[in-house]
């Protein structure tokens, strides 16, 4: 009887272990939609806008570890000077370092990114951030993402910002 018992729970073990286990490697891609604010080194100028974006990249499962790379690129409309200077994108290079929960995917990101803003140019600078990923389906994956962005000295304009990027996402994984 005792060997039935410890039988059984060690089944119910494996069968609990392997239903949690989640593999979070290869590639993906998806679409997401969020917020874009920009708050820049001049009183008064700043502002806010809905973006559209997609993304691409890779992800290696290390067990408890996941680590990847991404290219994402969101269009916006954010008014900084109304009729003269518009924030229209932001691209993105990131690596990503999470923590495998399973079906949940929490992770930190960083990288570098590149505003364009029409009436002033384009300018690099770097982010930081946070997100979170749940397989809802076999291939299909919802995360949100929160992102912290500093750009200097845009185009040599001497105007620097900073931006926060909020967005909910969507990734099929093939």
């Amino acid at each position: 009887m005792k060997n039935k018992f410890a039988l059984g729970a060690a089944v119910l073990a494996i069968s609990t272990t392997s239903a949690l286990a989640q593999d979070w490697s290869g590639f993906y891609a998806g679409g997401g939609i969020g917020n874009l604010s920009i708050d820049t080194s001049l009183d008064g100028v700043d502002g806010n806008s809905t973006t559209l974006g997609v993304h691409a990249g890779y992800r290696f499962d290390l067990g408890e570890a996941v680590l990847g790379g991404e290219f994402e690129y969101d269009a916006a409309d954010v008014e900084l000077v109304p009729g003269a200077v518009t924030a229209d994108s932001v691209m993105r290079l990131k690596v990503t370092a999470g923590y495998d929960l399973g079906s949940t995917l929490l992770y930190v990101a960083a990288g570098s990114a590149q505003v364009n803003v029409d009436g002033l140019g384009d300018e690099w600078g770097g982010f930081l951030g946070l997100g979170a990923a749940y397989e809802i389906a076999p291939q299909t994956v919802i995360g949100l993402e929160v992102l912290q962005h500093e750009f200097k000295d845009i185009a040599g304009s001497g105007i620097d910002a900073d931006a926060t990027s909020v967005g909910l996402r969507a990734s099929w994984r093939f």
